[in-house]
């Protein structure tokens, strides 16, 4: 994929959601709003679980997780009973996955983040001017919506 977060604009919105205090999850989401039949209150909450890597717990970035809810909205199966669709959906988000670690080296907040598994905290950090500079989620977050928006173009 020709990935590039200066030149996508799905990037820019989601980098500018995420200054303005949306979680990473939210942030890659809200750029791909006008994709979606769902208002942006209900896009908000149903993100809203995901920021910190899954609710800070530091797992799956929130912004990787996104891509999953976007793909799954997008392009994702309906039926129990259809197996086609779920091994095509799956492969597909781990192609999205993989897109993510390729570039990062893991799709795990801690990893990215370089912390250790026993800093689970469920109070948010403020979002300082130190926070943006000392963190890379604004960047992963303008990965995470550069890589879906690819992937859409690609696949429409």
């Amino acid at each position: 994929m020709n990935i590039d977060i200066d030149t996508s604009e799905a990037a820019q919105k989601a980098m500018s959601f995420f200054k303005e205090g949306y979680n990473c999850s939210q942030s890659v989401v809200l750029a791909f709003e006008e994709n979606f039949d769902f208002d942006r209150k209900t896009l908000l909450k149903l993100s809203s679980s995901f920021g910190g890597g899954m609710g800070r717990l530091r797992e799956v970035c929130g912004g990787v997780t996104a891509m999953f809810i976007i793909a799954g909205v997008l392009y994702g199966y309906d039926e129990p009973t259809d197996i086609e669709g779920k091994k095509i959906h799956y492969a597909r988000i781990q192609e999205l996955a993989h897109e993510f670690s390729s570039r990062n080296g893991s799709i795990v907040c801690r990893d990215l983040l370089g912390l250790s598994t026993k800093t689970e905290l469920s109070t948010s950090y403020q979002r300082t001017e130190e926070y943006y500079t000392k963190r890379p989620c604004v960047q992963l977050v303008g990965l995470s919506a550069a890589i879906i928006e690819e992937y859409i173009r690609l696949h429409s």
